[in-house]
């Protein structure tokens, strides 16, 4: 999809505008104040779209408007509405979701993250499947629970509507005590030094929480998140056992993940 320039702007300087508002979001999360000269440089964008963009970001109550730029709100959090990311790099997280239907278990507990790939992932998996699957995403819910053979849990909390998941810590309260066989898990960023990241911190606390009761981990990942590190650190490559990407991905990337013990299969 492509967009209009504002006057001034070369559209291959643009990033869409979801793109560029999130990385405006977590921008003021890390450092707590950002520009709106600053911005427009680096987004290759006018100082009026800037500004555009961070009126709308505070209707969001998302970031707070002040003289100049922006600072961050208390709660921020940022994401593209699923249906969006779910049309982004669709071909790659088909072809990564029917290669990890390989690594399902043939019985026991599984968790299923939430997102886009993960999304893909679900609709993959066959209709004669007898599993228990606890996930947080409601899409992923409701596709499974047409299995007539798969017992599908919901953990609660409150629903984040642009990706329909429960992140809060009524969702990570809901994982105590539970111990299952396989967590399929998502991420925002990845790179080889840095592990599995998120911008957002709530969702961290959440996927730690996967992390610690599953014996074993896959993580889905589309090569667009590649070499992006955000705020929050959720998962060392030493809790990873496979992660499952496409060719596209960077092969240096690959090669230092193998050699730290991690599996990396490629759809």
């Amino acid at each position: 999809m492509s967009r209009t320039a504002p006057t001034g702007e070369a559209p291959n300087q643009s990033l869409f505008q979801t793109e560029r508002q999130r990385e405006i979001v977590a921008s003021t999360t890390a450092a707590g104040r950002v520009e709106v000269a600053e911005l427009a440089s680096r987004f290759g964008v006018t100082t009026e779209t800037i500004r555009r963009d961070l009126s709308e970001l505070q209707e969001q109550r998302l970031l707070r408007r002040v003289h100049g730029g922006a600072v961050a709100w208390e709660t921020t959090e940022f994401e593209p509405l699923l249906t969006v990311r779910t049309d982004q790099h669709d071909d790659e997280k088909r072809r990564i979701a029917k290669l990890a239907i390989a690594e399902l278990p043939d019985t026991g507990t599984i968790i299923i993250d939430s997102g886009s790939t993960l999304g893909r992932f679900a609709e993959a998996v066959p209709s004669d499947t007898t599993l228990r699957v606890i996930t947080n995403s409601l899409p992923i819910a409701m596709t499974l629970a047409e299995h007539d053979e798969v017992e599908v849990i919901a953990i609660g909390g409150k629903v984040r509507k642009n990706t329909m998941a429960m992140v809060d810590a009524d969702a990570v309260a809901a994982l105590d005590g539970f111990t299952v066989d396989t967590l399929f898990i998502s991420t925002d960023g990845l790179s080889a030094e840095m592990g599995l990241t998120t911008p957002y911190r709530q969702e961290a606390r959440l996927k730690q929480a996967m992390l610690a009761s599953a014996r074993r981990v896959v993580a889905l990942v589309d090569q667009s998140k590649f070499g992006k590190d955000q705020l929050v650190r959720f998962a060392k490559w030493s809790d990873v056992d496979v992660l499952i990407t496409t060719t596209e991905a960077e092969r240096d990337t690959v090669a230092k993940i193998e050699a730290m013990g991690t599996t990396v299969l490629q759809a």
